[in-house]
């Protein structure tokens, strides 16, 4: 029997790269508030008043994810649920006044992470790194949703 090389596995590496943001991400960070947190936050500074499917959408995180995120936010009083007034079914998130400084402060952090985790990268590999990791991930978010039949095939 011989021995996979590794190397050549996209997820084998993705999962070494996680490792090494997670690390850095408590180390440089918070160990309180995650980084899909962070992301929820931040798509509530880019788009204040989003539903909770919206959000998760927006942030790539799954229906059960999301709601944990969301509920983990609430109890820390970052983030407060206020009903939509078209639709009494839908809660609306908003940002408390903590939620914004924990932004703010999160947001100047993650720029030095960044800048750590990018290091062995001139700027042109950076980009380029962005743009194919984009695309990867991208295709795998059309893996996820089920995808509409094909006009005139049975489905």
């Amino acid at each position: 029997m011989v021995a996979v090389d590794l190397s050549s596995h996209p997820g084998h590496l993705a999962r070494r790269l996680q490792q090494a943001h997670y690390l850095l991400w408590n180390t440089m960070v918070s160990e309180e508030i995650t980084s899909p947190q962070f992301a929820v936050l931040n798509a509530l500074v880019a788009e204040p008043g989003l539903d909770q499917r919206t959000v998760g959408e927006r942030v790539g995180l799954d229906r059960s994810t999301i709601a944990e995120v969301i509920s983990r936010l609430t109890r820390r009083e970052l983030i407060d649920k206020v009903r939509d007034a078209r639709d009494g079914r839908r809660w609306l998130l908003r940002l408390t006044a903590e939620g914004l400084r924990a932004h703010k402060k999160l947001t100047l952090r993650t720029a030095r992470m960044n800048q750590v985790f990018l290091a062995p990268l001139d700027a042109a590999e950076q980009a380029q790194f962005f743009d194919l990791i984009q695309r990867v991930a991208d295709a795998a978010e059309g893996l996820r949703r089920p995808q509409e039949p094909a006009v005139g095939t049975p489905g």
